[in-house]
C-alpha cells in the first residue's frame, strides 16, 4: 500500500469510524463514483452492502457495521426499532433476527432494501443514543419487534423479560400499543392485556413457560390438596390428579425478595411425586425444570395414583 493510498485510509477511518459511509458523502469528499466503483469491484478494498452505501473494508461486515450500513441507507432522521434494538437496550429473551428495522419520517422516500427494513411512520418517537446509535424508545422498540412476530410465546418471552427485568413498564407498553399500527398488533394486545390485568407475576409466567414447552397434559392450577381423610397436605402450584405428579415453587429456597419469601411446607403425601423449584431455576433453567417433570409423569406411570382430593387454594394474604 502505497503513502497516498495509506494517507487515505487513515483519513477516511477517522470521518467514518465504523467503516460504513453514504456514497454521497464520499462524492462530497471529492471521490468520483467511477472511483468509488471500481473500489468495490470483485477482489477490490470496498463492498456495496446497498446501493448509496459502501463498506470500507472488503471483510465479512459486524453486526455493528450491518446495522450502520440500515441507518445510512435510511437516512439521518432514521433510527433502529425492533429485535435489534431491543438487544441494544438489553433485552435478553429476543426471537433471531439478522434484519435491521429503522423508523423514518413518514415524508421520506426511502424504501427497503434485502436486510434493511424501512418502516415509514407518522408517530415518529424521539431517539434514545446507544453506543453512538440512534435507537428508538424500548417500549416502541418492542411493540415494532412484536408487529413482526407470529408466535405468541416468543413474543410474550421478549416483552416479559424486559418488564420483568425493570426496562420499561406496562404503561409504557400500552401507551406505545395505544398508537401503533393495528397491523399485527394482536399478539402484543394478548400479552400486553395479561399484564394489565395484573394476571401475570413474573414467577406464575415463568411457570407458564415451563408448562407449555413440556408436552404434557394441562395440569390444574394453584390447588390445595388433602388426604382422603381430610388432613391438609399443601398447595400445589400445578397438579395433574390423574398421575398424582405436582410441582411447587420453593420460594424461602432462592427467593425473589428473599425478606418476603413465604414459609411454604413441602409437598410430603404417601404416592404423591412433587417436583419443588425455585423462581430463579424457573426463569434460568427452564429446560431442566421441564425435564424433572417428564421424569416425575414417567415415574408415575409405575405406580397407581395416591388418593388426594384437590380444592382451589385461597388467594395469597
Amino acid at each position: 500500500m502505497d503513502t497516498t493510498s495509506t494517507a487515505l485510509q487513515k483519513a477516511l477511518a477517522a470521518m467514518f469510524p465504523d467503516g460504513v459511509a453514504a456514497r454521497a458523502k464520499l462524492v462530497a469528499l471529492g471521490h468520483s463514483h467511477s472511483w468509488i466503483s471500481r473500489r468495490c469491484r470483485e477482489g477490490g478494498p470496498w463492498r456495496r452492502p446497498i446501493p448509496g452505501v459502501i463498506l470500507l473494508t472488503n471483510g465479512t461486515p459486524t453486526r455493528r457495521q450491518l446495522l450502520k450500513v440500515a441507518l445510512t441507507h435510511a437516512g439521518p432522521a432514521a433510527m433502529l426499532t425492533g429485535v435489534q434494538a431491543a438487544r441494544l437496550y438489553g433485552v435478553r429473551r429476543l426471537p433471531p433476527e439478522r434484519r435491521a428495522h429503522t423508523l423514518i419520517p413518514h415524508r421520506s422516500k426511502v424504501a427497503t432494501w434485502g436486510f434493511a427494513i424501512v418502516e415509514r411512520t407518522i408517530h415518529l418517537p424521539e431517539p434514545v443514543e446507544i453506543d453512538g446509535l440512534p435507537v428508538a424508545p424500548l417500549a416502541r422498540a418492542l411493540i415494532d419487534a412484536a408487529r413482526r412476530m407470529d408466535e405468541l410465546q416468543a413474543v410474550r418471552e421478549m416483552i416479559h423479560d424486559a418488564v420483568h427485568r425493570g426496562l420499561c413498564t406496562p404503561e409504557e407498553l400500552r401507551e406505545e400499543l395505544a398508537q401503533a399500527s393495528t397491523i399485527g398488533s394482536a399478539l402484543p394486545r394478548i400479552v400486553i392485556g395479561a399484564l394489565q390485568d395484573g394476571v401475570d407475576s413474573a414467577v406464575e409466567q415463568w411457570l407458564e413457560t415451563v408448562l407449555e414447552r413440556s408436552g404434557l397434559p394441562t395440569p390444574i392450577r394453584k390447588v390445595e390438596l388433602r388426604t382422603s381423610d381430610g388432613e391438609i397436605v399443601g398447595v400445589a402450584d400445578a397438579w395433574w390428579p390423574k398421575a398424582g405428579v405436582a410441582i411447587q415453587i420453593r420460594y424461602d429456597e432462592v427467593a425473589l425478595e428473599r425478606d418476603k419469601a413465604p414459609e411454604i411446607p413441602s409437598l410430603v403425601a404417601e404416592g404423591l411425586i412433587a417436583v419443588q423449584v425455585s423462581p430463579a431455576r424457573l426463569r434460568d433453567e427452564p429446560l431442566m425444570v421441564i425435564q424433572e417433570l417428564r421424569a416425575a409423569h414417567r415415574r408415575a406411570r409405575q405406580r397407581p395414583p395416591p388418593k388426594l382430593g384437590s380444592t382451589p387454594a385461597a388467594p395469597a394474604a
